[in-house]
């Protein structure tokens, strides 16, 4: 069964460290640039016209490898591996559009925003409701209308609320990694970390499944998830991927995910989140673009009431380029920061189910 999990890795690696290039030489010679800023760091001039959306690099290998691993291994797809894709896919054709607009246009401005938001919410909607069908045997749903840290807990707050809890989390996310994706491989190298995390919960959920009876380490801490194994696959192919990928997104960069990337990457870890029922876990876990998103917050919040900033600039990764740190030691240095992250909260998971002993 674990095949499939390190046949998705190698594939989805292979297949960006293969793929990318291609997709950089197409992207070059039509002249899909990345537009910069006048008012960014002044090193961030030299940005202009590195090629842009790379996530469909990304994207695609991510299907492709899933889809490939099931065809080596002889298994089907499942309903939360399918959902959590289509979920990726979504919110990367939104952010293609907004990017594919940038450039035609020539300008910082895609989508307007009420055309990004409705794009966003037909497919945060079409997830949540989805989730919430294709019971299996034990009456499991790819998602649970209850909320959930490192299992589900508390009541049940029914369809309507679960819709608008989904979709906070699936554009808090999109977001997160959108704001943190402001420079070479520091967005993508974040997602790398949280991705083998939820590859690690998949697995373990998997051994530790309700459904597997007496042959559980501790019964009394066992996991209703419909889908735990395809969940990991996923993240595996998803860890590959964005690993390939960055070998041509770190600094210098030669391409850039763009919002296709990054609203795809966001999408996708809310997916994961909800699907693994570790939905306020992910605050934890993706420690780093709740850091980078409250930073803009406060920046915006301060300004408005006493019109003062507190850093030089928001995100929180321009903060420390404007005090003089390079762009390699900020971004090493905000992956360590997302290294605890996942440590902490992959330590968080384990103590839960430890304390049920």
């Amino acid at each position: 069964m674990m095949n499939q999990i390190l046949f998705a890795g190698v594939l989805g690696l292979f297949l960006t460290l293969a793929g990318t290039p291609l997709l950089i030489k197409l992207l070059a010679r039509k002249g899909y640039g990345q537009y910069i800023r006048d008012d960014g760091p002044r090193e961030h001039a030299s940005k202009r016209g590195t090629p842009t959306m790379g996530g469909i690099a990304f994207i695609l290998a991510t299907v492709a490898a899933y889809f490939l691993s099931k065809l080596i291994t002889g298994k089907p797809p499942t309903y939360s591996g399918l959902l959590v894709l289509g979920l990726m896919v979504g919110m990367g054709l939104v952010g293609f559009l907004d990017d594919y607009i940038k450039i035609v246009k020539r300008r910082s401005l895609g989508l307007r925003a009420k055309a990004k938001m409705a794009g966003q919410l037909i497919v945060g909607i079409s997830f949540a409701v989805l989730s919430l069908q294709f019971a299996d045997s034990r009456n499991n749903t790819p998602a649970s209308t209850k909320l959930s840290f490192i299992t589900d807990f508390g009541w049940t707050i029914g369809p309507v609320l679960f819709v608008l809890w989904a979709l906070f989390m699936i554009l808090a996310m999109s977001n997160g990694v959108n704001l943190t994706d402001g420079l070479d491989g520091l967005a993508t190298g974040a997602s790398v970390l949280v991705f083998g995390a939820y590859t690690f919960i998949g697995v373990w959920q998997f051994q530790e499944s309700c459904a597997n009876g007496e042959t559980l380490t501790n019964p009394n801490a066992c996991y209703e998830v419909r889908d735990p194994l395809d969940l990991a696959v996923v993240s595996a192919a998803l860890m590959g991927a964005c690993l390939g990928f960055l070998w041509w997104n770190t600094s210098p960069a030669k391409i850039f995910m763009g919002d296709t990337g990054s609203l795809a990457l966001g999408g996708v870890l809310a997916g994961l989140a909800i699907c693994s029922r570790t939905e306020l876990l992910m605050a934890v876990l993706g420690g780093l673009f709740v850091l980078i998103t409250m930073s803009v917050v406060i920046q915006v919040g301060s300004f408005k009431l006493t019109g003062k900033r507190v850093f030089r600039m928001a995100p929180l990764q321009h903060h420390f380029e404007l005090k003089g740190w390079s762009e390699v030691l900020v971004v090493v240095r905000f992956w360590i920061i997302q290294g605890i992250c996942v440590i902490v909260g992959l330590g968080v998971f384990y103590a839960g189910w430890a304390a049920e002993k």
